[in-house]
């Protein structure tokens, strides 16, 4: 359908009032008439269902939302599809997904052996057979892929049936047992010649010449070094404070510590293996439409741009990959009482448009670093292959484009880090605890110790509202004092390089390392405590952000104690005697100081703290909110 009449500013024109007239043709083309459908207006964007006259009349007037390019609230199918393909039925319908498994795995062969691999045997060409037994693996996985699952299926081949199988293993939450139950029903409800794995092994090696094979990296027990390169041949910690064995026992090969890295280049190669994907990962370039007042893309973003002006030649090609880190520790045995943190790093490929790169299918597990401690400091050391194979990205590898037919050299950049503020510390190398736990006020960070709750209390933030703000000019609702500071400057990534350039860290959990750390601050007066190994990247001191708080983790901390503290929860609330005491200490607030009542004081009601009818009330509130659930493809855009 053309949707090329979106892009008309002019509403009167009758290009654009004829596309609205064929868009709602089609939204109502499975509805009835008096039937109300999301609004795509630039006021609505389809948050509100209208009927077809006001739909119709809010087009006109206020126009359609230009990046809403895909009609998936109006009956356009998320995935696109052949026109012959929607008229299919029976079996040309149920051979759709072995086709399209067919055509992925001819991609993925031309991909890696070149245009003439399945006919390898008969060519001549040293460079194809060069891999001859990978190629003849991946024959007979083709095979696998057009073979019936028993005669007379045209539902499942071999191959889509154990994939479906597996996946819906990862999916759900199967254990290992109980798949191998669910196969052995399958193998005496189905015919004797149906091809069904006897077990989950036998499943996997099925679609093992798929690729994605993981590495299996052993590691010091203390965090120390990893045991690759010129560590590869020890049998215990290079490093002097430590010497721990690298094994279990003497004589054993069994490892103490090992991180499962997952490569990254396979993964970002085989996107382009897939035609649709393929284009997709163009479309921040080619399809993304900007404006200056929304954001609702990574594209749209200062400091993509930033990067993009800084370094034309990766900027040139949209193929060219833009990927975000994030971390974070959870506990994989599910209960509080294991204290066990495990830590993996995830990848997410920015190309893709909003509805597709947050996607599961898109989160890339990089590694997976073990416990049971937070590797803290340590981090670094297991970085290490990703930063090596993210150099080697940034010079470009060769790559097969399944959407233009050709190859090309694929490169990809980090744009930055997302975590939460504990993990900042562990990846930025500065400390964020202490006198100057603020990354971006450093020295300048305003700070004041609590004697009595015993924390430290930050202030000073009012210096980033703009300079004519009343509240720069107000004392007794703040600290007593007006703040008329301007806001502070961030660092650049030179900036940042000059200070940590020369710091010299012995990376470890050894008991005198850990002595060792526990030093006095340095000369310089800052809360360095390495310098990153993300420095290592040619573009790092490029990036106008290098590190972003996850706002979820943010806001659901203060949530809780604005929400603890208004509803007074006992032992969960942030107004305790104890911070009364330190307001009369600070000469502050002093409503709130605590009355002395004979031999016990009386903590005067704060006005903040609800009664015990307003806690009713809101509650109440809360239990009649009702809100909207959205559809599982839709793209969730919101104004700035």
């Amino acid at each position: 359908m053309d949707k090329t009449w979106m892009k008309i500013s002019n509403r009167k024109d009758k290009a654009y009032e004829l596309g609205v007239k064929n868009f709602l043709k089609f939204a109502y083309s499975q509805k009835v008439e008096n039937q109300k459908i999301p609004c795509p207006c630039t006021q609505c964007n389809n948050f509100c269902n209208q009927t077809k006259t006001v739909v119709e009349d809010h087009l006109l007037t206020q126009g359609i939302r230009k990046s809403y390019t895909r009609w998936i609230h109006h009956g356009e199918q998320f995935r696109h599809q052949n026109c012959g393909d929607s008229t299919k039925h029976g079996d040309g319908e149920e051979d759709s997904d072995t086709e399209d498994l067919n055509d992925m795995l001819h991609d993925i062969g031309t991909a890696q052996w070149g245009d003439n691999w399945a006919g390898r045997e008969e060519s001549t060409d040293d460079s194809l057979n060069a891999n001859h037994s990978d190629t003849n693996n991946f024959l007979k996985l083709l095979e696998d892929a057009k073979k019936e699952l028993y005669p007379g299926n045209h539902f499942y081949s071999k191959l889509s049936f154990v994939v479906t199988l597996l996946h819906l293993k990862t999916m759900s939450g199967w254990t290992i047992k109980s798949f191998n139950a669910l196969l052995e029903i399958f193998s005496h409800a189905l015919l004797p010649e149906a091809t069904v794995p006897k077990s989950f092994a036998d499943a996997k090696k099925l679609i093992r010449d798929l690729g994605f094979k993981s590495e299996k990296i052993h590691a010091c027990v203390n965090d120390c070094v990893l045991f690759r390169k010129e560590n590869e041949n020890f049998d215990t910690c290079p490093n002097l404070n430590c010497k721990e064995p690298r094994y279990k026992m003497a004589g054993s090969r069994v490892p103490r510590k090992v991180l499962r890295y997952f490569p990254l280049k396979p993964r970002l190669q085989r996107l382009y293996t897939h035609k649709e994907i393929a284009s997709d990962m163009r479309w921040h370039k080619e399809k993304c439409v900007h404006d200056d007042n929304i954001m609702r893309h990574p594209a749209d973003s200062e400091a993509w741009k930033h990067f993009d002006r800084l370094h034309p030649d990766f900027a040139v090609d949209p193929r060219n990959v833009r990927l975000g880190l994030a971390t974070d520790g959870f506990n994989p045995f599910g209960t509080m009482s294991s204290a066990y943190s495990i830590w993996p790093i995830y990848l997410v490929p920015y190309n893709l448009p909003p509805w597709k790169c947050m996607r599961d299918p898109f989160f890339f597990l990089s590694m997976l670093i073990p416990g049971p401690k937070s590797p803290g400091n340590e981090i670094d050391v297991y970085m290490e292959p990703l930063i090596d194979e993210l150099n080697e990205m940034w010079l470009g590898v060769e790559t097969y484009d399944a959407y233009s037919g050709k190859k090309f050299d694929l490169r990809a950049a980090l744009l930055w880090t997302i975590n939460d503020f504990p993990a900042y510390a562990m990846l930025s190398g500065w400390s964020t605890k202490g006198y100057q736990a603020c990354p971006i006020c450093m020295v300048e960070t305003t700070c004041v110790h609590l004697p009595h709750r015993k924390k430290l209390c930050y202030t000073g933030h009012r210096r980033f509202l703009p300079i004519d703000h009343s509240w720069r000019r107000e004392k007794k609702p703040f600290d007593g004092n007006v703040d008329f500071r301007n806001p502070v400057a961030p660092l650049s990534g030179n900036e940042i390089l000059d200070q940590v350039q020369n710091m010299e860290v012995n990376f470890g959990k050894t008991k005198a390392q850990s002595n060792a750390k526990k030093r006095k601050r340095s000369e310089s007066g800052l809360n360095w405590t390495k310098k990153s190994c993300f420095f290592e990247l040619p573009y790092w001191t490029d990036l106008l952000l290098r590190h972003n708080l996850d706002l979820m983790h943010v806001s659901k901390n203060v949530s809780e104690a604005v929400i603890a503290t208004i509803m007074d929860i006992e032992n969960k609330t942030k107004d305790h005697w104890l911070c009364r005491q330190d307001l009369k200490d600070l000469g502050l607030k002093k409503e709130l100081h605590l009355i002395p009542n004979g031999d016990s004081y009386i903590m005067p009601h704060a006005c903040y703290s609800l009664t015990k009818e307003e806690k009713k009330k809101v509650c109440e509130f809360l239990n009649s909110v009702r809100t909207r659930k959205f559809p599982n493809n839709s793209p969730k855009v919101f104004p700035l």
